[in-house]
């Protein structure tokens, strides 16, 4: 995502690229837009393949994301890249979101013409130039100095006079313009930020992803009668803090001992038929047909050579303590086939991250290829020492036809 803020912290607040570009690697395969493509036609692709295929419907929403020119708010090198599903290096180790990040959230606090948003890291400015296109006003505050003022700079140049800008500890938010009918946060606290709650118009919305460093979940808050209500969205998983915001979180993960969060996919708190605990998840829904593992599996498909059928979960995994990994999993799949690369097939595949969150490795559990019933399949992987970090993914990674899977087990050995 953009960047995590830190209320009283934002001098040692910073984030190493490596995780952010975790994204890039998460999001192959791809089925990157041809060169010859002008950046108005890799746009429109960008919002049907992306957004409004994965569910966004607010007209108003698909309108600004159809006519803000990402490629503005990457760096040059990076622009072939504007129009993919990609969190993208923007310089002083910080990213801009994907653009599917983008329209949710913006989606998700419902915009009006009227209202006056406040939001919490933008780092390019590309989240502020987008609800500029669906709101009266936005007010954006980026802890990165240098960031905030080139943001600045970037959305006047473009014509964004709606967009008001300071550099600043965004948690303390920006009381002399409260109150704020409505409030996007991107970044992952434990607990929602007091002066956030008292900037917040009564009827107002946030969203906010809260969770512990590698669980989170998008929570939707309404403030009535004083009172926030809220709503549990999707699971998410945003680049970790650092500095004390981080050390101070009361649930730490224990790397020495990772462990899977339901991986019996049994759990489905706010029913929307996606597994919790699950982030990141395209082309899959939850059965309850034939599941050997009690009622539910997970179940992917895609006839799409490419496009991303996945679900993803990150775990804490200290390479110096933990040796080895072991997956076990009930696998069933129908006419799976490799997509456009070698590398699209059904599988498991494991990230490996070192202390910089820099990618380091993968492993690989399957493919799976043709038709076959239930089975339970397995497999033992090592782990690279420098290993702090890991990601798990299971699906279809572009390939092609259902695959489903269940009772997913991790176990670890000590080095």
């Amino acid at each position: 995502m953009e960047r995590p803020l830190s209320a009283g912290n934002s001098h040692i607040l910073r984030l190493t690229i490596g995780w952010a570009l975790l994204w890039a690697v998460l999001n192959w395969p791809m089925s990157f837009a041809a060169e010859g493509d002008s950046f108005e036609q890799r746009r429109q692709r960008m919002v049907r393949n992306y957004i409004a295929a994965e569910g966004v419907r607010n007209p108003r929403v698909l309108s600004a994301m159809k006519s803000v020119p990402r490629h503005e708010f990457v760096l040059p090198a990076k622009r072939k890249y504007a129009y993919e599903d990609l969190a993208l290096a923007i310089g002083h180790k910080q990213t801009i979101s994907p653009p599917f990040i983008v329209a949710y959230m913006t989606e998700s606090i419902d915009p009006q013409p009227t209202d006056r948003v406040l939001e919490i890291g933008t780092g390019s400015g590309y989240q502020a130039a987008v609800l500029s296109k669906i709101v009266k006003d936005v007010f954006s505050i980026e802890i990165v100095e240098p960031l905030g003022l080139a943001a600045a700079k970037r959305l006047k140049r473009l014509g964004y006079e709606n967009v008001h800008t300071r550099v600043g500890d965004g948690f303390q938010g920006w009381s002399e313009h409260a109150p704020f009918d409505k409030i996007i946060v991107t970044c992952s606290p434990e607990d929602i930020p007091d002066p956030l709650v008292k900037q917040l118009k009564e009827g107002g919305k946030m969203i906010i992803p809260l969770g512990q460093r590698f669980q989170q979940v998008f929570h939707l808050l309404e403030k009535r009668d004083g009172k926030l209500v809220t709503s549990k969205l999707i699971p998410t998983l945003f680049v970790p803090m650092t500095g004390i915001s981080e050390t101070r979180r009361k649930v730490q993960p224990d790397a020495t001992d990772p462990r899977l969060v339901n991986g019996s996919f049994e759990r489905d708190e706010n029913d929307d038929s996606r597994p919790d605990g699950w982030h990141y998840l395209r082309q899959a829904n939850l059965s309850e047909k034939s599941a050997p593992v009690g009622k539910r599996c997970l179940v992917f498909d895609n006839r799409d050579p490419g496009r991303g059928s996945q679900a993803l979960q990150g775990l804490g995994v200290d390479g110096r303590r933990v040796g080895r990994l072991r997956f076990l999993l009930w696998v069933s799949n129908i006419a799976t086939r490799r997509g456009n690369a070698a590398h699209e097939r059904a599988s498991l595949t494991v990230h490996f991250y070192d202390s910089e969150r820099r990618p380091i490795g993968d492993a690989v559990v399957g493919p799976w290829t043709g038709t076959s019933g239930w089975r339970r399949v397995g497999k033992t992987v090592d782990v690279p020492r420098q290993t702090r970090a890991v990601v798990v993914r299971v699906g279809l990674n572009g390939g092609l036809g259902t695959l489903a899977v269940d009772g997913l087990e991790l176990s670890s050995q000590r080095r």
